[in-house]
């Protein structure tokens, strides 16, 4: 067995003569790790220099190297007359070198260096156009938004996005362990999940528009006497065929009279086709814009959420979960919100409200355990640099049951409120604002809040309907920093009940039959939450803006990239 597996190696080595040999670079993560244990190895590490300098007069370059699989630096020491230095030491250079790895000096701050023997590849930097500035100099968050395509190279937006890996692999870690299936969600749907109508329309009718508009720039429409000439032409070919057919002609010559007949016709079923384009959006009689036509014949639209197409699986499977981007044409410019986001949504059947808030608090709780477990030198990055707080909340959120209120609780709680001026006044039927829900979790319970049984005018038409006809069986997870993380309820499984929620939010029960037919067709009681991603790692880190947590941010007005 071991010598036909060295055989097959072989054979497999044989048929990539032709290629490189494979880099075997080695992690910065993995170097800085082993540290003094290593002292002596040879390895090949690659990165991008954060900062470099000549030293002994020119004779070495110490380089400090990011490859961005941790927050610190490897550093690099490059002898002249192993490279030209002033090709190495510019912000921003790329390098791949092999080296040995050697316990620094005494009293120096790092644990290993890197002495280098070879540098295999330079990826040069034009010193004088690069946009990110050398060593302590930093730009702000709002201005790294405008170089996008670089800011994943700062210290701030690497530590955001191995924050961000470690949350996501967290995500199917928890629900994998909990016996979620994971499912993969339409992000063009035909259906809106939340009643808003501020969704973004998916659509070739205008690219259709465009294509009329320049053909028949080039290739005006037929005239009605183009059309008519053609038509005589085929009358005269048909009477041509009729007259060679009464003379009894040989098969041959009426055959070829056939055929020019057809051709006639042909052309002015061209001609007619062609006289239909017209310019612009088509429209319908009415006026309204003729979807008909459109690519899926209908309206279709980028999704706000996957829950009401995953419940169709929860529906059959139990316990599932979507997890992916959503979109939402809202024009805001809050730091909370984009118009591009992820959220994370299981749903679970046979489930009452109670089950999902219990879900949903142990899901909290085992993502903030596990950026504690997996994430420590980020996070301490963050409580250094941006919230003193960050570890201590994840601590705090972790180890502490969420106190759990209703609505009606939680406004007459805020409407005792003397130490504070809420800019949103606080009765029953308004939507909690963010400073009510960070008033709730900072303020009064310094912990996370879950408050539940709200008013069902202020919630979706999905949301089970409580037996007092006023509110609904819905919860909102109220954090610390953010407010609003988590939101979910209890689904309305009674078909009656459902359909007259649907009518009574403004909307067709055509697009949602379908929907009705898991209240039709076995129904069963289930529920289900959305954890907005970007929010959690607002959460989690202290960061101030949405913006900054994701790696290509849409807001309006910017959608770069």
């Amino acid at each position: 067995m071991a010598a036909d597996a060295a055989a097959a190696a072989m054979a497999a080595a044989s048929l990539c003569d032709d290629l490189e040999p494979a880099t075997a670079r080695t992690r910065i993560r993995d170097v800085l790790a082993a540290g003094a244990a290593r002292a002596g190895d040879r390895v090949v590490v690659g990165g991008w220099v954060r900062t470099g300098r000549e030293q002994g007069k020119g004779s070495f370059a110490f380089l400090e190297l990011s490859d961005g699989s941790c927050a610190a630096t490897l550093q690099v020491i490059v002898d002249a007359a192993v490279h030209p230095l002033a090709r190495l030491t510019a912000t921003g250079t790329s390098v791949l070198v092999e080296g040995e790895i050697k316990e620094p000096p005494e009293g120096t701050k790092q644990n290993v260096e890197l002495k280098v023997s070879r540098v295999l590849e330079v990826g040069e930097v034009d010193a004088a156009v690069y946009p990110l500035p050398k060593g302590k100099v930093k730009l702000t968050l709002e201005k790294l938004r405008d170089v996008v395509h670089l800011r994943s190279r700062t210290n701030t937006i690497g530590a955001v996005a191995r924050i961000r890996h470690q949350l996501a692999y967290a995500s199917h870690t928890f629900f994998d362990e909990n016996g979620f299936l994971y499912v993969h969600t339409p992000i063009i749907t035909t259906s809106d999940c939340e009643g808003a109508g501020e969704m973004f329309q998916v659509t070739t009718l205008f690219s259709q528009a465009e294509k009329t508009e320049k053909e028949l720039r080039e290739n005006p429409a037929p005239s009605d006497s183009e059309i008519e000439a053609a038509k005589f032409l085929v009358k005269e070919r048909g009477d041509t065929v009729a007259q060679l057919k009464a003379a009894k002609a040989s098969k041959q010559e009426i055959s070829a009279a056939v055929d020019e007949l057809n051709r006639a016709k042909e052309i002015v079923s061209k001609l007619e086709e062609r006289s239909k384009l017209k310019p612009g959006i088509p429209h319908r009689h009415d006026g309204s814009i003729a979807f008909e036509d459109d690519f899926f014949k209908r309206q279709a639209f980028l999704t706000v959420s996957g829950q009401l197409q995953v419940e169709t699986y929860a529906c059959s499977l139990s316990s599932v979960y979507t997890f992916g981007p959503t979109f939402r044409a809202e024009n805001s410019h809050t730091s909370r919100h984009l118009s591009e986001f992820w959220m994370v949504e299981p749903e679970i059947a046979f489930a009452n409200l109670q089950d999902d808030i219990n879900c949903a608090e142990k899901y909290v709780q085992y993502l903030c355990k596990w950026l504690l477990d997996h994430c420590r030198e980020d996070m301490e990055f963050m409580v250094k640099n941006y919230d003193k707080s960050a570890i201590e909340r994840l601590e705090l959120v972790s180890s502490t049951p969420f106190v759990r209120i209703s609505y009606t609780k939680a406004v007459e709680l805020l409407k005792n409120v003397t130490d504070k001026k809420f800019d949103n006044k606080v009765e029953w039927g308004i939507d909690l604002a963010s400073e009510h829900e960070r008033y709730l979790t900072e303020d009064i319970f310094k912990k996370p809040v879950i408050v539940y049984n709200y008013p069902k005018g202020i919630k979706a038409f999905y949301m089970r309907l409580n037996d007092d006809d006023k509110t609904v069986a819905a919860m909102d997870v109220l954090v610390p920093k953010v407010g609003e993380l988590i939101g979910g309820s209890q689904r309305e499984e009674r078909l009656d009940v459902l359909k007259q929620r649907i009518l009574d939010a403004g909307l067709p029960l055509e697009p949602y039959e379908w929907y009705l037919d898991l209240r039709r067709f076995g129904s069963v009681k289930h529920s289900g939450f959305g954890l907005g991603f970007e929010r959690m790692i607002l959460f989690a880190t202290g960061m101030e803006n949405i913006r900054d947590v994701i790696p290509f941010p849409r807001y309006p007005g910017r959608a770069d990239l």
